[in-house]
């Protein structure tokens, strides 16, 4: 992106800098560093008398703008340092003189290096473009429109660094008011391709040079022809270039694959008392079905559940992969310490009393334990976790045992027991429940990429609250999506409030929009909430990937018929257009005061040879990629009837080995809810008394089949 002579001037300037202890570059650095990655900026100079000031307009060319140049002067514009539209040579004169009063009125220690003297540009659309080292994501880029908009509205989009040109141009594309760059009401087009190569080449310099904390190119103005930098702030800082600790995917797979595939579980503080959390954890293990060796450790006991206990897991006389740790948070250093020697894998830290609690010197005494015996943690403080396909559920809540496809987690014990009620409820089978607690170290993409791997794993879904090392899940995320729909339910999409923060790039990462967007980028499928969470871990799954885009509605009420319309366009579905040929031949099936059209309204009082034959002409016809079926109960085609017939006729063209996603909505009495529970079962997401759901799944599905590529 740059030159090896760029980078050195860059280089040049940023030692300077930290020898001189300045956390921001001044004005002229800033456009030499624009200036080394290819970044336009108006011409300009910097002068240092007024005399010096008129000069350099001139021979830049009136009108001019002019600002201060002092590294202690951040705000600019606060301390009156900024002039705009000097036209004579005159105005130049009184300007500087002007400027250098205000400065030492704002800060009159302030050392001044000069004053800018830069070519005022006359048109083009203002936009925002910077770069911002976020505490989850670490370096981002944001694009949004300049002005009211980017400032009230918030209208901007954000990408992992470094950028592709292709996604730097999708963010020209992706802000709300995408439309004005394309010039409305005689205003001219931008060049989108220019405002897309800021944006690259701005990405490429900050992960270049990660010490780079803040960028903000404020604003850039866009024409027909170009895009230029008209102000540039930089903040500097050695600590934004910080990297967390990762581990390989090597050394991931080689530990979650003990921790969730275990040969020998520990118990430590197991108890023979009812009650005791010890206990259950016990309990569940052996109960449960649980085949390997189960160890408890309890040094006032000789026995606890028929099995030997040890006064210490050193006392074990075998290998033991996993300990689970029930004993006050006060008394795991020394049991860690212990556990390490032995050579387990995992530590399933479920007390509490750490970093949730403020205590926080605790939990890094007992993370540096860990590192020193390269075992892992899970927590601390969660529930535990279950892994069905081991019949292992090391936890102290209720066993679960029903076996399926949907890998859960989930940072709040609360939330984890709601998705176990719920996976209880809707019969879901799953691989996996886990608790992760305060994720002082295994946290979402050490899951996910045991999950990626895992044969008994077809979706993933996660609640969260934060994000450990938002850069490695979004990596990790974008790989498995490609293989494996990846749910996320990120609580605190509200925001308080934007964080503290100087620049307009920084105050404007504060927001939810970061998270959306960056996890958009990896493939995830965000749930709006909890019930949508669960509803598409168990739905998703059981919808074939569609082959194309062209939804149809079939539906025997037309008010179900306009709700189904909005809910398609809600979810980002195509409503196909029906050519002449299909309508015709839907025609052939419905009454002449139905409609056929996209919905296909058939009318409420057709017997059940009406749906059936509209139904398998959906499916037969290779142009409808999906079917979206709308019922209302009548007495000539009763509930059960319908959810029949429906269930044969996909049958019959998945013989045939046509698989499309079909999803439906039932509107009735209460017999309308057996129907779905059948249509569920047979691979038709149902759902009664309600059109948004159904859809909502079908979309889900749909995001994921186009961040994969399965789509045309």
């Amino acid at each position: 992106m740059a030159t090896e002579t760029g980078r050195a001037a860059v280089a040049e300037i940023l030692a300077r800098a930290a020898e001189e202890g300045r956390s921001t570059l001044t004005a002229p650095e800033g456009r030499a560093v624009c200036e080394a990655y290819g970044i336009p900026t108006p011409p300009e100079r910097l002068a240092t008398s007024a005399g010096e000031a008129v000069a350099q307009a001139t021979e830049i060319g009136l009108p001019v703008v002019l600002k201060i140049v002092s590294p202690d002067i951040l705000h600019k514009t606060e301390a009156g340092g900024v002039l705009v539209g000097l036209r004579s040579a005159q105005e130049v004169e009184d300007g500087y003189a002007t400027i250098l009063a205000n400065a030492r009125a704002y800060d009159a220690s302030a050392r001044v290096t000069g004053v800018q003297v830069q070519q005022m540009l006359t048109r083009g659309q203002e936009v925002i473009i910077g770069a911002v080292t976020d505490p989850s994501f670490g370096k981002i880029v944001a694009f949004g429109l300049g002005g009211v908009l980017v400032e009230v509205l918030k209208d901007v989009t954000f990408r992992l660094a470094p950028t592709s040109t292709g996604e730097a141009l999708s963010m020209v594309d992706g802000i709300a008011a995408a439309e004005v760059l394309n010039g409305v009401r005689g205003g001219e087009a931008v060049d989108k391709t220019a405002l897309a190569d800021v944006v690259h080449r701005l990405s490429r310099l900050v992960t270049d040079f990660p010490q780079l904390a803040e960028v903000d190119l404020n604003p850039v103005l866009a024409t027909g022809d170009g895009a230029t930098a008209v102000d540039v702030r930089i903040l500097v800082d050695p600590a934004a270039a910080a990297e967390p600790v990762r581990f390989s995917q090597d050394e991931i797979l080689t530990a979650m694959n003990r921790i969730m595939k275990p040969a020998a579980v520990a118990v430590i503080g197991a108890s023979a008392e009812d009650g005791k959390i010890g206990n259950s954890v016990m309990k569940n293990l052996v109960n449960g079905g649980y085949a390997g060796e189960i160890y408890p450790i309890n040094p006032k006991a000789a026995e606890i559940l028929d099995r030997k206990a040890y006064p210490s897991i050193a006392d074990v006389p075998g290998d033991v992969d996993v300990a689970v740790f029930a004993i006050p948070a006060k008394f795991v250093p020394a049991a860690l310490e212990e556990a390490g020697a032995k050579g387990v894998a995992g530590a399933i830290l479920i007390p509490s009393g750490f970093g949730e609690t403020g205590n926080i010197a605790l939990q890094n005494e007992v993370l540096a334990i860990a590192r020193n015996h390269g075992v892992r943690i899970l927590g601390p403080n969660i529930y535990g976790y279950y892994y069905t396909p081991e019949n292992l559920s090391a936890t102290f809540c209720t066993p679960y045992d029903v076996k399926g496809g949907v890998a859960l987690s989930s940072q709040s014990g609360g939330i984890g027991m709601a998705i176990l009620g719920f996976s209880r409820s809707a019969g879901m089978g799953v691989s996996a429940i886990v608790g992760v607690g305060n994720k002082a170290d295994i946290d979402e993409d050490d899951l996910l990429t045991f999950f990626e791997h895992d044969d008994n794993t077809e979706l993933v879904a996660m609640h969260l609250e934060d994000l450990k090392d938002g850069r490695a899940f979004a990596e990790t995320a974008k790989r498995v999506s490609a293989k494996k729909p990846v749910v996320v339910l990120k609580a605190g999409r509200t925001s308080e409030g934007a964080k503290a923060a100087g620049s307009h790039t920084g105050a404007l990462a504060g927001n939810d929009r970061v998270y959306d967007d960056i996890l958009r980028q990896s493939g995830v499928i965000r749930a709006p909430g909890l019930n949508d969470l669960l509803e598409y871990a168990r739905g998703v799954p059981k919808l074939p990937t569609p082959k194309g885009e062209n939804v149809v509605i079939i539906t025997g009420a037309g008010g179900s018929g306009v709700l189904l319309s909005d809910a398609c366009v809600d979810n980002g579905l195509t409503l196909m257009s029906i050519p002449d040929d299909l309508d015709a031949a839907f025609r052939e099936y419905i009454p002449p005061f139905g409609a056929a059209g996209n919905p296909v309204d058939i009318t409420g009082g057709e017997p059940p040879s009406t749906y059936r034959n509209t139904i398998a002409l959906g499916l037969s016809d290779d142009r409808i990629h999906s079917l979206v079926l709308g019922y209302w109960h009548t007495i000539v085609t009763p509930p059960m009837v319908f959810a029949e017939l429906v269930v044969d006729v996909v049958e019959e063209f998945r013989r045939k080995g046509i698989h499309k996603p079909v999803v439906a909505s039932l509107s009735g009495d209460v017999e309308v809810e057996q129907a779905s529970e059948h249509l569920y079962a047979h691979g038709v997401v149902a759902y009664p008394y309600t059109t948004e759901k159904p859809v909502a799944v079908l979309g889900a599905k749909y995001r994921w089949a186009r961040s994969a590529d399965l789509l045309p």
